[in-house]
């Protein structure tokens, strides 16, 4: 079993971390122009877009989770028939996010703020932007189902070859056309329709002969799309009240000053690359989880829920020890300000004990994604964020940003633990057996 789980994690690994270093190679690339302006406002306009397009991401999980229980049913109809729908799904949300682009991208911009300077440049990068939402979102729905059918090799070529042709056309673009930001969002647009390109044919090549009559009747069966709804419904709350408490960590870690904040950003990028590393297992979990459960095999969901909280604890521990032991060269490779270096290793201890902290958290996220019982996951998040995470800053307000930390550190903990209580309260009671949902 340990080596069906690597199989899934190794691939989602490697994904995982082109994704930073895709940020790097760009902000290097922008970086050598003769302004920092061009640099500054992709930020801003990265990041709108990566907060819009993250509070999609449901699409993948609830993709994953149906289909993994359908796959481990034997249900190959149903399978991809929750492709189709959550395709379906995907290309509606992305013409409503293109009609109503130009409100959405004033309200980003008003509530980050950015400078007069970077204000038109931020807009024009997002306005370009946005037109690969139907690539980005049909390109979750296809990585969800390779998932959830433990196929995480064809989600990672698709990542890394959307990152690598993102770095040639910004060398094209930017350096060889002097589009400068303009040119950083037209390449990551045909990029990301490159990446679903080749997520569509992947698909392709693993479609079986169904029938195209009986598989239209069934896409066009309205009310099969009401679990899927149902899931994604769940998810979405779930993921604006995650996207919630990353924006409350940075704006009251801005109360405490510019230097405060870069500090804690700076922390917090390690911190997401810990979380890239654990995802890997969480990945395998939802395909591994999802097909045993479909297939009415409790034993074995058992054991490879076992299995992977094992080596996600083992690369909780591995990530701690790493930092712990390589904290002054990642703080100077970060940064050459002294005051913030003085800062991050003031605050560096939270960075060091939160991999172990939220590794149980990561874990069962996966289980309950692969299980489909996205409920669970929408009802202990909005737990965690209004019963810890908010009164726990409230209360230790008075220790400044180490509150701070402790109220997010309390939070990511509480995640964990009341997704356990879920996840032994239903292997009690023998909730993870409902209807097969395809």
């Amino acid at each position: 079993m340990d080596h069906k789980i690597w199989g899934i994690a190794w691939p989602a690994l490697l994904s995982n971390i082109s994704i930073p270093l895709l940020g790097l190679v760009d902000s290097a690339i922008l970086g050598h122009l003769d302004t920092s302006k061009y640099l500054s406002a992709v930020a801003v306009g990265a990041a709108l877009l990566s907060f819009l397009y993250w509070g999609f991401s449901f699409l993948r999980m609830g993709t994953t989770g149906l289909v993994a229980r359908a796959e481990g049913a034997g249900d190959i109809l149903g399978s991809l028939l929750v492709l189709a729908r959550s395709a379906v799904l995907a290309i509606g949300l992305s013409a409503l996010v293109i009609l109503f682009h130009q409100p959405l991208i004033a309200l980003g911009l008003a509530l980050m703020s950015p400078a007069p300077e970077l204000q038109n440049l931020a807009q024009s990068y997002a306005g370009i932007r946005i037109a690969s939402a139907p690539a980005v979102l049909v390109t979750y729905t296809v990585v969800g189902w390779f998932i959830g059918r433990q196929n995480t090799r064809w989600p990672m070529l698709i990542v890394v070859v959307t990152n690598l042709a993102n770095i040639g056309l910004d060398f094209l673009l930017v350096l060889g056309l002097g589009l400068n930001s303009d040119g950083a969002a037209l390449a990551t647009v045909i990029a990301e329709y490159l990446g679903c390109a080749i997520a569509l044919l992947a698909v392709y090549t693993q479609l079986p002969d169904l029938g195209g009559l009986r598989f239209k009747q069934h896409l066009m069966d309205v009310s099969a799309y009401k679990q899927l709804l149902n899931s994604n419904r769940h998810l979405f709350v779930r993921t604006v009240c995650l996207l919630f408490s990353f924006a409350f960590f940075t704006a009251q870690g801005e109360n405490y000053g510019s230097q405060v904040l870069a500090a804690n950003t700076l922390i917090m990028q390690l911190l997401m690359l810990a979380s890239y590393g654990m995802d890997g297992f969480a990945f395998a979990a939802e395909g591994m989880a999802g097909q045993r459960l479909g297939g009415g095999d409790l034993p074995a969901f058992r054991r490879a829920v076992g299995r992977c909280a094992l080596w996600t604890m083992v690369s909780a521990l591995v990530l701690s020890l790493a930092f712990a032991l390589l904290q002054p060269r990642l703080i100077s490779v970060l940064t050459d300000i002294n005051s913030v270096r003085e800062l991050m290793s003031q605050y560096y201890p939270w960075l060091i004990l939160l991999p172990l902290l939220a590794a149980p958290s990561y874990l069962l996220d996966g289980v309950f994604i692969g299980a489909a019982e996205t409920r669970y996951m929408m009802s202990t998040m909005l737990l965690s964020v209004g019963l810890v995470y908010l009164p726990l800053w409230y209360l230790f307000a008075g220790l400044g940003n180490h509150g701070l930390w402790l109220a997010f550190a309390a939070f990511n903990l509480a995640r964990g633990l009341s997704l356990f209580y879920w996840y032994r309260r239903l292997s009690r009671e023998g909730g993870w057996l409902p209807p097969n949902p395809a």
